[in-house]
């Protein structure tokens, strides 16, 4: 089974996958977010590119927008018209400790770097809880 997970923002969606229930999880390049139909239809282009089996997506917990972020997170997904199965799990700082794994790596740009490290460590959550 080939697994992918997204870590949806405003500006980027970090892209991650694991292939064939593998361990390992590889960051692959964000797709920076012109409108939601571009978007969406660029990771739907990337799901059927890996032949994705289950998705794996981040859902914020806590915070004063978390009903607002995750309406807008699951109308988003809605928009990729993927026929395998969903899975949202709390991405809980997922951001802070990407941002925390590069440090010194890479520059923070605002290039999806750091968005796609975020889908790498759902994708990880994920795959340990369900072992």
């Amino acid at each position: 089974m080939n697994i992918a997970s997204i870590d949806v923002g405003l500006k980027r969606i970090g892209l991650a996958l694991c292939l064939k229930n593998s361990s390992i999880v590889i960051p692959k390049e964000a797709v920076l977010r012109k409108n939601r139909n571009q978007a969406a239809y660029e990771v739907k282009e990337f799901l059927d590119t890996w032949n994705i089996d289950k998705l794996i997506v981040g859902l914020p917990k806590g915070g004063s927008s978390e009903e607002e972020m995750q309406k807008r997170i699951k109308h988003f997904v809605s928009l990729i018209d993927f026929n395998g199965e969903i899975v949202y799990i709390d991405e809980y700082g997922t951001s802070i400790e990407a941002k925390e794994l590069t440090k010194g790596v890479f520059k923070h740009k605002k290039d999806g770097k750091v968005d796609s490290i975020s889908a790498k460590l759902i994708l990880e959550r994920y795959l340990q809880s369900n072992k």
